[in-house]
């Protein structure tokens, strides 16, 4: 099988050649099982040099190496699901895109210990101790007050002593938390007014109180659960080298961003908490998770960000053959057998 291409300067001047394809594993796009290659890429890149009698040869690369490969001329093609951007374009000509992504974000999991190690951190803060200090300052003021009022009135319930004050910051501790046992009362008018006004503190400072830790463990859990990339700038990120993700990241100001050569690299790292998040495509992630039992610990947030237009990339110096594939990756396109082929893969068209 082989191409004949044109250069310009003379119509009838023609070359047989064969193309020099790159490509590196991308699940679900391109899937390797030994020597066995398949997934979308790699049965919409057989049908369409199929079709236009194209010879060619699979070089498997890198994927920094690979796009080097490309803008050098050093490879005629790649058939990995390239995003296109305004920087590569400069670079590498694109074919029309065959599928549209959205980039996302991998997590860690937290191990049962992690996770209650972190909701007591988020139950004993600060605020929770300051809270928690003032209750026993009241409990216990009020508890002394009372006893000095009930302690000759009402002996059999407030006894004098050591003893007495601990009947005393009993009786100031139920009333506070108007849990109200009935076991000691006051019987004296003071008495009775310092049970009034420990009361409704009690209401106002235990609402008060609870709300404070209720808001404490919800910002604690929102901050264990991002629902925003944007969660994430501040903290350890990964990304593959020289991707639509990485240069995403650059562009959006993350401060620590660390580059991979392939999502499998990064995903291990992830796993061993050298990185807090890993950012890439969607499909390509929640395939690699689902597929691989070793990353059950990771997880994919319902977040997507970033819409990317997949296409094949050709050498600058490919326009005409850029031209011919472009067409007949539509017309793929526009058939059954493509939505069926993107179903098998477990992939809709957004």
């Amino acid at each position: 099988m082989f191409i004949l291409v044109g250069f310009e300067g003379s119509a009838n001047t023609m070359e047989r050649d064969t193309l020099i394809v790159g490509y590196t594993a991308a699940p679900p796009f391109i899937l390797e099982q030994g020597a066995d290659l398949s997934g979308i890429n790699i049965w919409l890149w057989d049908r369409v040099a199929e079709d236009l009698d194209l010879p060619y040869k699979l070089v498997r690369m890198q994927f920094p190496k690979m796009l080097d490969s490309l803008e050098a001329g050093a490879i005629d093609l790649s058939i990995n699901p390239l995003t296109i951007t305004s920087e590569r374009s400069k670079k590498m000509e694109f074919t029309h895109s065959f599928y549209a992504s959205n980039a996302t974000i991998a997590i860690a999991e937290k191990s049962s210990l992690e996770k209650l190690v972190q909701f007591l951190k988020g139950f004993f803060n600060l605020n929770f101790l300051r809270g928690l200090l003032l209750l026993l300052t009241i409990i216990l003021l009020f508890g002394f007050v009372g006893w000095l009022f009930e302690r000759k009135a009402n002996p059999e319930h407030f006894r004098s002593g050591w003893k007495g004050i601990w009947d005393g910051l009993w009786w100031s501790a139920v009333t506070l938390t108007t849990v109200g046992y009935g076991d000691k009362s006051p019987r004296t008018g003071f008495g009775k007014i310092a049970a009034l006004v420990l009361m409704f503190t009690g209401l106002l400072f235990i609402s008060g109180l609870t709300a404070g830790i209720a808001s404490s463990l919800t910002v604690n859990q929102l901050n264990s659960n991002p629902d925003s990339f944007n969660e994430f700038k501040e903290r350890k990120v990964g990304s593959v080298k020289k991707t639509g993700s990485m240069a995403f990241l650059r562009a959006q100001f993350f401060k620590d961003v660390n580059g991979f050569q392939s999502v499998g690299e990064g995903l291990l790292a992830l796993k061993k908490n050298r990185i807090e998040a890993f950012v890439y495509d969607e499909p390509i992630l929640s395939h690699r998770i689902q597929t691989d039992s070793s990353l059950s610990a990771l997880a994919i947030l319902p977040i997507k960000f970033d819409v990317q237009f997949y296409a094949f990339g050709l050498a600058k110096d490919k326009v005409a053959l850029e031209q011919q594939i472009s067409q007949r990756i539509l017309e793929i396109m526009e058939t059954a057998e493509w939505r069926i082929v993107l179903n098998e893969y477990g992939l809709t068209e957004i």
